[in-house]
């Protein structure tokens, strides 16, 4: 059976006290930012640069629908990963890093494969390698050095086939 969520007595499932709640900041309260989406609540904070920075990058890596407050239990697999990648870009702890994407492209529309492509180009000119298991020839386009192994799957694969610089 699915989660059942049941909504406090008291607060109503605002997470918080009414005196916490009567706390405004540009007219909104803490349980009205976490229902926002990120995209609105980088508009909130816009003159908070350490927090629209962050902010920010959740759009840039393609996350700017979901709701600030959101259950970390509720996100996908790739949504999770591309909160990694958006904190380690914001971070700056790139330099020198080694990222291993698997496939990181499944079942993503074209615009997220683009905003992936963004990430990449993120991480690799902050300094860190990226090394990507793929066959989408729009993310092999991306890349400096192309390694094939074959020349098919199991054990009948790990060959190397071709190797090279783009």
């Amino acid at each position: 059976m699915p989660d059942l969520y049941v909504p406090c007595d008291k607060c109503k499932g605002k997470r918080y006290k009414e005196s916490v709640l009567k706390i405004k900041y540009k007219g909104y309260s803490i349980a009205d930012i976490l229902d926002l989406e990120i995209k609105e609540v980088k508009e909130v904070f816009d003159n908070e640069p350490d927090i629209y920075r962050m902010l920010d990058m959740l759009c840039k890596v393609g996350l700017s629908y979901i709701k600030f407050g959101q259950s970390a239990a509720t996100l996908s697999g790739g949504e999770a990963k591309r909160i990694k990648l958006a904190k380690e870009l914001c971070d700056g702890k790139t330099k020198g890093a080694i990222y291993i994407l698997d496939e990181p492209t499944s079942g993503l529309h074209d615009n997220d494969v683009d905003k992936l492509i963004y990430i990449i180009r993120e991480l690799t000119a902050k300094g860190a390698t990226v090394v990507v298991i793929k066959h989408n020839p729009r993310i092999i386009r991306q890349a400096d050095y192309i390694i094939e192994l074959g020349p098919e799957g199991g054990e009948k694969g790990g060959y190397l086939l071709k190797e090279g610089w783009q």
